[in-house]
């Protein structure tokens, strides 16, 4: 636990020194609602989505997106970096376990990805009045079943990419998709039946819904916490597997 404990606040103090990383993880998506807020339509009722408003489909959307940026474009890169570098080498000749070296990524993540997501929820309750959810407990834990899910494959694809452009590659490629039927561009209820039936087996599609359900007070559908433990099994699974220090 010692060693975690060192790991990750390395790690953290890292990630700080780079102001880039900084905006996009944890400005960037509360900035990106503040702009989609001050369009006066997205902050009227629409009775096509049970006259809920356009602002507050967005806040779990923007939400998931942060993780997905989190998880897909900043850890793999960071983690093939390492290993391009050579740190992940060196690393392997002291008693610092793989598992050691993935548990303290994820704890970073996760602190990085919660502080992100508070910042959301008070940007979008005190600048433009969103509920927040109904059910606090079964949001908290639907929102770590989605960011497990997506740390895990933001590890695989570290584990596998030999070079940080070759991870920042992979990411952006399944950034776009993902974030897509997450409905950051056509929120979900909006979506023609064939791509919401999609989204529902998405790591993001099935977060999203799944926050918007304990939101309204109701409980996850058990397809979509059904699919973000299938994709953290499988995608952490492989990542242990195939992790390589060099």
């Amino acid at each position: 636990m010692n060693v975690l404990y060192r790991l990750t606040a390395t790690e953290t103090k890292l990630f700080f020194r780079e102001p880039t990383a900084v905006f996009f993880v944890l400005a960037f998506p509360s900035l990106l609602l503040v702009i989609l807020g001050f369009v006066p339509p997205f902050r009227e009722p629409n009775p096509d989505i049970g006259g809920l408003r356009v602002i507050d489909l967005y806040a779990p959307i923007v939400i998931t997106m942060a993780v997905g940026l989190l998880s897909l474009n900043m850890l793999p890169q960071l983690f093939a970096a390492y290993r391009e570098k050579g740190i992940l080498r060196r690393m392997a000749t002291t008693p610092v376990r793989p598992s050691a070296l993935l548990g303290a990524q994820l704890a970073m993540a996760v602190t990085l990805s919660v502080g992100s997501a508070l910042l959301i929820l008070a940007v979008a309750r005190l600048g433009f009045d969103v509920a927040l959810p109904d059910n606090l407990a079964v949001y908290l834990l639907m929102y770590v079943l989605c960011l497990l899910a997506m740390l895990t494959l933001g590890l695989l694809i570290g584990s596998l990419a030999p070079t940080a452009k070759g991870a920042a590659a992979i990411g952006s490629i399944l950034f776009f998709p993902v974030v897509f039927f997450a409905g950051l561009w056509l929120p979900r209820e909006q979506m023609p039946e064939v791509l919401r039936r999609i989204s529902d087996f998405t790591p993001l599609g099935a977060g999203v819904q799944s926050l918007q359900d304990a939101t309204a007070g109701h409980w996850p559908q058990l397809l979509h916490v059904a699919v973000m433990l299938g994709w953290t099994i499988v995608a952490g699974a492989l990542a242990a597997r195939y992790f390589r220090w060099e």
